[in-house]
């Protein structure tokens, strides 16, 4: 006799859309730090739904016990939708929507830990239109610049 018991989904963020702080390297005395490069994740479409993380682990290296207590997030421009913002430990997931093709969005995120740090940092974020195909240049197109295709979908091209 078999029997069918319901199974739990254990969610996990993506790495592929993970962020690392690698910004506290100690620095010679009498010397400047270089500045650091922009942090950025990979492209979304807009239409995407995705979770992006950002880990400050090295933030709070030393500090077993310290973690993320809260995260204030604001997003410039507008139109990009943080849907929900978690802590798991030294990480921050948020799950990311919407936005203009072609923007490139700041989300900066200000962390405050269990013994008291606060991190803040923003992270780059780059909308693009991903889904769809690139219109040809010789392409009939409309005001708004979508192509103007036939009835089996295909470009209508000038001169053809």
């Amino acid at each position: 006799m078999s029997t069918t018991t319901a199974t739990t989904h254990v969610w996990r963020p993506s790495s592929a859309r993970r962020l690392v702080l690698d910004g506290f390297v100690p620095v010679p005395r009498g010397t400047l730090p270089a500045p650091p490069a922009a942090l950025a994740w990979p492209a979304k479409d807009p239409s995407d739904v995705l979770d992006y993380a950002f880990d400050i682990s090295a933030a709070l290296a030393g500090n077993e016990g310290d973690a993320i207590a809260s995260v204030d997030v604001a997003v410039t421009p507008g139109d990009l939708v943080v849907g929900s913002v978690a802590a798991d430990g030294a990480r921050v997931v948020l799950w990311l929507s919407g936005g203009q093709a072609g923007v490139v969005y700041s989300v900066q995120m200000t962390m405050a830990t269990l013994s008291g740090r606060t991190v803040a940092r923003t992270v780059l974020l780059p909308v693009l239109a991903l889904a769809q195909a690139a219109v040809p240049a010789l392409a009939l197109t409309t005001q708004e610049g979508a192509a103007i295709t036939d009835e089996n979908g295909n470009p209508i091209l000038v001169g053809s």
